[in-house]
């Protein structure tokens, strides 16, 4: 896994996307979710799936044509993803001094950091 650089957008995304890690969210449901562009969004994405954080699946052919839309890329945060998404977050809170979010804590109670 690699490491990335913790904009703030890129921070909004993983939030959203550890909100409840099992589960897949499209694009557009992430820019709905943060309040950023899809321009923005799917590079973070792109870099996210770069590195080992985030997995992505195309959506069945026959959903979305039964549906009449578009078809749909859907991305999961990975275990691996969660946990170096959880440190590297609580690391860029620690530098400004704020309270530990409840999405940080990891489930096992033990923050997730090392």
């Amino acid at each position: 896994m690699g490491s990335l650089r913790m904009t703030l957008q890129t921070q909004l995304v993983l939030r959203a996307l550890l909100e409840d890690p099992t589960k897949q969210r499209y694009g557009l449901e992430l820019c709905e979710l943060v309040g950023l562009p899809s321009g923005t969004i799917y590079p973070i994405l792109a870099r996210l799936e770069q590195v080992g954080w985030v997995d992505s699946t195309w959506e069945d052919p026959a959903v979305h044509v039964e549906a009449g839309r578009p078809r749909r890329r859907f991305y999961q945060i990975t275990e691996g993803g969660a946990e170096q998404a959880r440190s590297a977050l609580a690391r860029a809170y620690r530098g400004r001094k704020l309270p530990l979010p409840g999405w940080a804590v990891h489930p096992t109670g033990d923050g997730g950091a090392s």
